[in-house]
């Protein structure tokens, strides 16, 4: 099974991304993906109790319509989060806009927004934005996902056509997410959509099981945002229904490659990270560890800088409030070739390694940390980065 960055389509699906004026710029900022048929759909969501109005909306229409939707709208440079019953409004307003537009029914449109908390949608550019789209529908995907973004660097999509027993289905989506992500849900704004015909509650048990180990798993500062969203839909429009376990697997290869694109882009990032811990008392206790780990500023900057400070993950394993014995601990790291790991501390002391090999290896562009914690058979994987003064820079004069 193949995943690709490029999506060429998926049946019964077409797409916009146009510029509505949102960002005061010729930069794209809206976008429309929308399927010919009802789809059935799912949706994941941040478990931030200050949660923004679209994802209110979004959690109150597939509760009632999730085997009835036809699209999802998308604003950028607008959260519309924490603007009280003003902006749960819009948030309808912005949906029956995209309704008529297309000529269904309200609660067939589900709504996402990302930029600024605390200010209220521009309702005229909102209307624009879905004039525009409504009328460039067609398959350029690579519009739509540039559309989404915000301090992203970069557009992030992914695809997979995959074969089941008895025929092929597609699933592709396109995501947005470089700061604020935080595992605990969804960490960014995605929508994944396939022509496979398959029914509400069999979608939601596919995308939890993704999420949790996708974008579940990809930290960039700690911070969780108030509107992030997976969307699923399914249209059927292939005529075929995967065995269940098949849909997910494939899914799961779209989800990972979607978050592994987030990581790389995280604010001011110049190295992909993934941390992956073994040996812990269960995969819970694992996940903690390697989150602290992840999320810890010494172990980031150390990263940045190139440092084979291997000090400070010890520390952070340390911490994370998971009972584990660091003389039992075995750390390593590596680059993008895993062939050949580098033993940095083991058994309580440093371990026999040459300084200028782990120095070369922090200084790469794409570095693995291992650590054995030598406690239980629980184990984790996470995808991060580096924290760069890029990454303050940013974030200093984020709502300039």
């Amino acid at each position: 099974m193949t995943v690709h960055d490029a999506i060429s389509g998926v049946k019964g699906f077409s797409v916009a991304g146009v510029c509505a004026g949102l960002k005061g710029t010729a930069a794209l900022d809206f976008a429309l993906m929308v399927s010919d048929r009802p789809c059935a759909a799912a949706g994941v969501f941040t478990t931030n109790l200050a949660k923004a109005a679209p994802v209110l909306l979004d959690r109150e229409t597939l509760a009632d319509h999730a085997g009835a939707i036809r699209a999802v709208a998308i604003n950028t440079k607008c959260a519309n989060a924490c603007t009280g019953e003003a902006g749960l409004a819009n948030a309808r307003v912005m949906a029956k806009l995209t309704a008529d537009a297309l000529k269904v029914a309200p609660e067939a449109v589900l709504v996402m927004s990302t930029g600024v908390i605390g200010t209220h949608l521009p309702m005229e550019k909102i209307a624009r934005g879905v004039e525009l789209a409504s009328g460039a529908l067609g398959q350029d995907w690579a519009a739509a996902a540039r559309a989404i973004m915000t301090t992203d660097t970069r557009p992030k999509s992914a695809s997979v056509t995959a074969q089941a027993a008895g025929g092929t289905f597609t699933i592709a989506g396109i995501a947005k997410g470089a700061g604020m992500i935080a595992p605990n849900m969804a960490t960014m704004l995605s929508t994944v959509v396939t022509d496979a015909a398959l029914p509400p509650e069999a979608l939601d048990a596919a995308l939890r099981a993704a999420v949790g180990t996708t974008f579940n798993r990809v930290v960039v500062d700690g911070d969780m945002s108030t509107n992030d969203t997976v969307l699923l839909l399914a249209n059927g429009a292939s005529g075929f229904e995967p065995d269940v376990t098949a849909f997910t697997n494939a899914l799961r290869e779209v989800c990972d490659s979607l978050a592994r694109q987030i990581a790389r882009d995280g604010e001011g990032a110049t190295k992909f990270v993934q941390v992956e811990i073994i040996g812990a008392p269960n995969d819970n206790a694992a996940h903690q560890i390697a989150h602290t780990i992840a999320t810890s500023p010494l172990v980031k900057t150390a990263l940045y800088g190139g440092d084979a400070n291997w000090g400070r993950i010890i520390a952070a394993a340390g911490r994370a409030g998971v009972p584990v014995d660091p003389s039992r601990m075995t750390l390593w790291v590596h680059g993008p070739d895993s062939t050949a790991p580098l033993c940095l501390f083991s058994a309580g002391l440093p371990a026999d390694y040459s300084e200028e090999e782990a120095t070369a290896i922090m200084k790469g562009a794409e570095i693995a940390i291992a650590l054995d914690c030598a406690a239980g058979s629980g184990g984790a994987t996470i995808y991060t980065c580096d924290l760069s003064h890029d990454y303050v820079s940013i974030n200093g004069h984020y709502r300039s």
